[in-house]
């Protein structure tokens, strides 16, 4: 789960946790793209990736998902933010996303979202 936000980022994880879900958190795409390439190193590839569009001074959501199906593509990427009239959120497919979740979200929108990403072949 990738947000600048801590708040969001706990928020999240604790959404995420209680959906049964293990979590590594990163705070920008540089982050989670490391994360993304040390999981695929341990064997423990990412179920999904979950991506806030917009870091602030840092690799975003667009970028960062350029850079980890270049590692893997068949990533599984769900976009998130609150800039819901984004062109990146209307067109989430064009981006290299699976899915969207518009901010805030609710446990029932991410839970959703996440199972019909999971059950979608790669």
């Amino acid at each position: 789960m990738m947000d600048d936000e801590e708040a969001v980022r706990e928020v999240a994880q604790g959404m995420l946790e209680v959906l049964g879900y293990s979590v590594a958190l990163a705070k920008d795409g540089s982050e989670a793209i490391e994360f993304y390439k040390a999981a695929m190193a341990s064997g423990a590839p990412f179920d999904s990736v979950l991506m806030d569009l917009t870091i602030p001074g840092g690799i975003g959501g667009m970028e960062a998902v350029k850079r980890i199906l270049e590692i893997d593509s068949k990533a599984k990427a769900i976009v998130c933010s609150g800039y819901s009239n984004d062109t990146v959120m209307a067109n989430y497919k064009s981006f290299g996303f699976c899915a969207v979740v518009p901010k805030p979200y609710s446990l029932n929108q991410l839970s959703s979202t996440i199972s019909d990403v999971l059950s979608t072949p790669s």
